[in-house]
């Protein structure tokens, strides 16, 4: 497999208990440095996709690649290494803790990682700093706006500055200019860090800055 490849997904399928295909002979890629782009309809199987690609779920049939390692049948710990020390998921919702504040929202993923709650913390307010939020840091999650808790959102996800994003609709719930704003951070990270992001959007235009557009029709891929 080349190097320069984070993600790849070869001749996987998924379906239901009677059979029936969720997606089929799914074939994928996402190189180092590269913003894929999943468009299709509502149920059309992409956020399954997604989840096959985070290890969320498992494919019926085929193999999930990830850094160069067959994850296919890894067991419980190693996806949970992968999904700790490689990936990283971006969701329409953002799923922050509401009981704490913004800045112990950030922190968690670096203290889940093992550091020490000084070095969490520097990092963290830094990673504030970067996304023009350092004044929201003592703010608790229903203090700020929705845009604001999408990018706080993001902020957490690249805290560990993982190789792969996994976004799904990260900009659904957004209004045109914070659409444009969120894709726009996520856009940066991978292209400044050489990292990697499949993205499922509905949003044709955001997809079109992609460097590359996936739709899936008919359960499977086509690329544009």
């Amino acid at each position: 497999m080349d190097d320069n490849v984070a993600l790849e997904l070869t001749s996987v399928d998924k379906s239901f208990k009677d059979n029936s295909a969720v997606v089929k002979d799914i074939n994928l890629s996402v190189t180092r440095g590269q913003v894929v782009a999943l468009i299709g309809n509502s149920g059309a199987g992409k956020t399954t996709i997604l989840q096959i690609a985070g290890l969320l779920d498992k494919p019926t049939s085929g193999i999930v690649t990830i850094d160069g390692i067959n994850c296919t049948q890894a067991n419980n710990k190693h996806k949970t290494h992968v999904r700790r020390n490689f990936l990283s998921f971006v969701y329409q919702f953002h799923y922050l803790l509401q009981e704490l504040s913004v800045l112990e929202n950030i922190m968690l993923p670096q203290l889940i990682a093992g550091k020490s709650k000084a070095e969490a913390k520097k990092n963290s307010q830094a990673m504030l700093g970067k996304f023009g939020l350092e004044n929201k840091a003592s703010s608790m999650v229903s203090e700020v706006s929705g845009g604001e808790r999408q990018r706080i959102a993001i902020a957490r996800s690249i805290i560990n500055s993982p190789k792969l994003l996994l976004a799904d609709e990260p900009t659904g719930n957004l209004d045109p200019t914070n659409s444009f704003n969120v894709f726009l951070l996520l856009h940066s990270y991978v292209k400044e860090n050489n990292s990697s992001m499949l993205i499922v959007t509905h949003n044709h235009l955001l997809a079109e800055k992609a460097d590359c557009i996936f739709q899936l029709r008919d359960r499977s891929l086509v690329k544009l």
